[in-house]
């Protein structure tokens, strides 16, 4: 047995508890893992909440989490790693615990503390991801909302280094963070539309909404084809004409990999904003509902 935070039922953080579990065992390619770092995303606390339940409802109880970084201890037949092995990766059945199942666990650099480590899978990923579904490439123009969130930040550092030019829209206090990876930092609320045809006299070419503010129709608008609009953060996509990204499970994905190494080479920053114990999970949780973080919020076991 180990402790792992569960819920068993939908609603507000206080439905998390620390519990003790049963310890879970690797299956063929996957490995255990005691972990060192989870990574609190948005996801996880959509899906605690119940607004995930339609589209995929949950089976009670729950070991919420998506990333993990630990110290392998146990490994499923043919699973890329070693028993010592430090790594990080996607969770199967959730990472707010002591031990995590990852598949396809990728290692982790010396270069890279633990709680950045586990804060690069989804985060990363998903702006990876999107990039590549965009098709923008080295001399267009790309619009970020959001550009000061966690996955914001990722997109524009990815973007610029391919020689695209970003506009980011943010909230005041992100504008001159953003700005210096790369971006070119606006004011995001009323008159967003104005502020971005200002920076970006010679057009927009493309859109990512990461912020799910409310920005679809104007992006649209800005760029003259829904086809040139992506969002991963508004559930009104299908009404604009706009598609909505969701993670794959594509085993022919590299990008963690790719990911690692540009953090690894201080090329990609992952902000950590603040780390708490496992059992402060709530907190946590609350943090994020509330849009108190900025950068990363981590649970450490």
């Amino acid at each position: 047995m180990s402790k792992a935070i569960t819920f068993s039922e939908y609603g507000a953080p206080e439905v998390l508890h620390l519990s003790e579990v049963t310890t879970p065992e690797p299956g063929p390619g996957q490995v255990r893992i005691r972990v060192r770092a989870a990574s609190v995303n948005p996801l996880d606390v959509k899906i605690r909440s119940g607004l995930m339940a339609e589209a995929a409802p949950a089976r009670f109880p729950v070991i919420p989490g998506l990333d993990a970084a630990g110290v392998v201890d146990a490994v499923g037949e043919g699973a890329d790693a070693a028993v010592g092995d430090e790594v990080l990766g996607a969770a199967v059945g959730g990472s707010y615990g002591e031990y995590a199942l990852l598949e396809r666990p990728v290692a982790k650099p010396r270069a890279l503390s633990w709680e950045v480590a586990a804060s690069l899978v989804t985060v990363g990923r998903t702006a990876f991801r999107v990039l590549r579904q965009l098709e923008v490439r080295a001399g267009q123009t790309l619009l970020i909302h959001g550009a000061g969130g966690s996955v914001g930040t990722a997109a524009v550092q990815l973007a610029a280094a391919r020689g695209i030019t970003v506009v980011g829209t943010v909230g005041e206090h992100d504008i001159e963070r953003v700005t210096a990876l790369g971006a070119t930092a606006v004011r995001y609320g009323d008159g967003w539309v104005e502020r971005v045809k200002a920076a970006a006299p010679q057009g927009v070419d493309v859109v990512f909404d990461a912020s799910g503010a409310g920005v679809l129709a104007d992006s649209v608008a800005l760029t003259g084809d829904s086809a040139h609009v992506l969002t991963i953060a508004d559930m009104s996509a299908a009404q604009h004409g706009v598609r909505f990204s969701a993670g794959s499970a594509d085993p022919a994905d590299d990008s963690l990999s790719q990911l690692v190494q540009l953090a690894a080479a201080g090329e990609l920053e992952v902000p950590v904003w603040r780390a708490y114990p496992l059992d402060q999970a709530a907190t946590a949780h609350g943090d994020i509902e509330a849009r108190r973080n900025r950068g990363k919020v981590v649970l450490l076991p």
